[in-house]
Formats: structure tokens, sequence, C-alpha cells
């Protein structure tokens, strides 16, 4: 496994995996799923050997940096890969030095996995596109 990350100034394999994991699996509709913040996004994505497997966007929004949008192909969950993504992000959005604080918006059973991550969940659970979610944050 040969796992890399990085900003990509090219989003198409990004929004083919968002595609492939959110509208085709998740059922996420598709009018739902894209938006004018994908314009001005940072899109990160993560390849084993060259193959687009995993993705998130970062958008900056004042002292805050919200990681969105993040998912890896059902074949490679549970493998750490979702974790390099996260750390990655994380570490870029860190390192800009202006930001006070990470957001994300949790799909509600992937709160753990955020909070291994240093995230902590807070507010009432929502419905967003038909599945449950909670608002999370990590300070800097």
């Amino acid at each position: 496994m040969s796992l890399e990350v990085c900003v990509t100034t090219d989003p198409e394999p990004c929004f083919a995996l968002r595609r492939q994991v959110f509208i085709d699996e998740q059922q996420v509709p598709e009018e739902e799923e894209w938006d004018a913040l994908d314009a001005v996004a940072i899109h990160l994505l993560m390849t084993d050997a060259g193959r687009p497997l995993g993705t998130a966007r970062l958008i900056i929004d004042g002292d805050a940096g919200k990681i969105g949008r993040v998912c890896v192909l059902g074949e490679r969950r549970g493998t750490g890969a979702g974790a390099l993504l996260m750390r990655f992000a994380i570490a870029h959005l860190r390192a800009r030095g202006d930001l006070k604080k990470l957001k994300l918006s949790a799909q509600s059973y992937a709160i753990g996995f955020y909070e291994k991550l240093g995230f902590t969940a807070y507010g009432p659970e929502y419905d967003d596109a038909g599945i449950p979610h909670r608002d999370m944050v990590m300070a800097l």
C-alpha cells in the first residue's frame, strides 16, 4: 500500500469519488452534493499507486477551517486510509497559522472515527441529505 495525499488543482478525480460514494452508494441527491463551495475549496486527493481512492475538501471561513466531503472507497474503509486523509487535512489547515479551530459535519455513525482524531461533537443530531449528522469541532 503506497498511499499518498496531496492538494490537487484538478478536482475531477475528487468529484468522481464523491459521486461514487455519496450519490451512488449513499443515495445523496445529486443537487445536494454539488454546491458553489467546490469552486473555492482546497481539494485533497488520496491515491494508492496513482489510483484515486479518497478525497476531502477544505473551506476557510474566517478563523475556522471546515473539512467536508470526506470519503474513501468502500474497499479501503477500515484500513487507516481515512485517518491518513484526515491527518493530512488537519496538518494542512494547522500549517496556515491563522485558524483557531477546525469544524466538520460528521455522519453520526462516524463520530467515533473523528473523536479519535481530536474532534468533539456538539449540538443536536440533524438530517443532512437523509443521513443523520452532528457538528464537530477541534481547537487549534
